[in-house]
Parts: C-alpha cells; structure tokens; sequence
C-alpha cells in the first residue's frame, strides 16, 4: 500500500477510511490528466471500494468509502437521513461575528445553484437555489493577522457549499482559487479547510464510530 502509505485511517470488511491529501481528486474527472484519484489508488489495494461521498480536490481531510454495494446503500442512506455527521476546520478572512452565544454554533442558511455561465462555481440563488444549511462557531481568532478558524458542519450536502456559504457572510476560505479574491488566494499555499471528524454507524454492527484528523494548517 504503497500509495496509499499514511492514508488509510480505518480499514475493516465492511468501509475504510481514508486521509486525503489536498490537490487529489477524490473520482475521475474529465481528461486524461485527472483520472489519477484517491478511488482509483484505493481500489487498486480494495478492489471491492465503492464512493458514497465526495471532498472538493482542494480540500483535506476524512473519507468514507464502502466495501461492497451493500454497505455503499447503506451508507448512501445514512448520508442522505443526514446521520454521518462531518466537521470541518477552516481558516477565514476577516473576524466573523456569531450572532449565537460565544462558543454556540450559528447557522448559514442560504440556498446554492450552480453558476452555470462559470461553471464549475457556484453561487447563492434565492429563485433557483437549492436549500442549503452550514453550522458555524469560532475556534480562535488572529485581529493582529485579521484571519479567524472557524469550526463547520455541513446539514446540507451542496457542491462547494463551505466555500460559496463562508464567501456570502463576507470571510472567504484563505487560499480559495474559486471563491476568494486574489490577495486572499496568496495568503495560502492551498484552500485551507479540512474534513477534521466523521461520525456515524457502523454498516455491519450499528457501532458509533468516530474519527478525527489534525488539520495540516
């Protein structure tokens, strides 16, 4: 496992979980040029591994995959009841104020519809967007670097949605190529947000599972 040496976090008959480095698609795209991924290197060592769930190229962090299409449906279906719970870790322009209680989660609820002129980005669309909610909190701010790293936890599962929700209440991702602007692309060698905790059940036994990853940042 050569490849994949540091990357497999959990690995029994029934899912594995994965790190993913930033700048590796998690499928194929389009292209020869992006058919190298993380799937395609798990199924090399996995060959039963089958997706349920997608992180952004830019992103770090925890993924899911299923072995087998019985523990996929599975796990297709507890994502869709919203029962795999994901946080993530991101550093933001700016200080965000909550309007929750400090140390309380607040909650980013606008929809999201692809910005098809400007593909592949996206953008909040009250007419056609899609309902989408992000939770929030403060984990620490820097006022002398006017930056904040802020927790995150995705109700809602929108393409990009971190991103487009954090760029709407005006603190866009440190490093984001899509969603920030240039001097805020340049403070970063890379998006800076990362899947740091996945929790959900167990395909074969029902046991809560929880993983967590430092964020590399």
């Amino acid at each position: 496992m050569n490849e994949l040496r540091g990357q497999v976090i959990h690995a029994d008959d029934h899912l594995l979980v994965l790190d993913k480095p930033a700048g590796l698609l998690c499928v194929p795209g389009r292209g020869a040029d992006k058919q190298d991924c993380l799937a395609a290197r798990v199924q090399r060592e996995f060959a039963d591994a089958l997706v349920v769930h997608r992180l952004d190229m830019a992103t770090s962090g925890l993924w899911l995959m299923a072995r087998g299409p019985v523990a996929q449906r599975i796990l297709g279906d507890a994502f869709a009841r919203r029962e795999v719970r994901k946080r993530y870790l991101a550093v933001v322009a700016g200080l965000p104020v909550s309007p929750s209680a400090p140390g309380d989660w607040a909650t980013i609820d606008l929809p999201i519809a692809a910005d098809w002129p400007n593909r592949p980005r996206r953008i909040i669309e009250p007419e056609r967007g899609k309902p989408s909610q992000t939770r929030w909190r403060v984990s620490a701010r820097d006022p002398k670097e006017d930056v904040t790293c802020v927790e995150l936890e995705p109700v809602t599962g929108r393409s990009h949605q971190l991103r487009v929700h954090l760029q709407a209440i005006g603190h866009p991702i440190l490093g984001d190529t899509l969603y920030a602007p240039a001097e805020l692309q340049a403070r970063a060698p890379r998006l800076l947000l990362h899947a740091t905790e996945l929790r959900f059940a167990h395909t074969a036994t029902g046991q809560a599972m929880v993983f967590t990853s430092p964020a590399p940042f």
